[in-house]
């Protein structure tokens, strides 16, 4: 993992526009309010899947470890509950992606930008590729 690098990227999108439509983008995906960036994918095969979520999990700490002090503490976003409100309520993006894919993200507002950051590792899905997305975002956590 290149921390520096993951770093800058984040800090870059906290000022990037967002884009006008739903879909692609040169550094993953966006829509009308958010970026979404996967820092990290395996494309491990399921002897190694636990390790590399374990990995990755590590990689969301270390940026936790940067990204507190300087935007403060918080607690993890327990995305569980998200995921479950989405059967009942319409969810805004990019939290109704997120919470599809991760089950837990290190959440903060990034101040004097009017953005919130989440950092999760993405492994609902055991068929998909294990990811360590970082979300920059107006739309406010649900």
């Amino acid at each position: 993992m290149n921390i520096a690098r993951h770093i800058a990227l984040i800090d870059e999108l906290c000022f990037r526009p967002f884009p006008a439509e739903h879909g692609p983008s040169d550094v993953g995906d966006g829509g009308p309010g958010y970026h979404v960036v996967v820092l990290e994918r395996s494309e491990d095969d399921c002897g190694t899947r636990a390790a590399t979520v374990e990995q990755f999990e590590k990689y969301r700490d270390a940026l936790y470890e940067v990204y507190a002090p300087q935007w403060r503490h918080t607690h993890p976003l327990n995305l569980q509950t998200t995921l479950l409100r989405t059967e009942r309520e319409e969810m805004p993006e990019p939290w109704r992606s997120l919470s599809a894919g991760a089950a837990v993200a290190h959440l903060w507002e990034a101040q004097r930008t009017g953005r919130w950051i989440a950092v999760a590792v993405a492994d609902r899905d055991p068929a998909a590729d294990v990811q360590l997305l970082a979300v920059v975002t107006d739309v406010a956590p649900p």
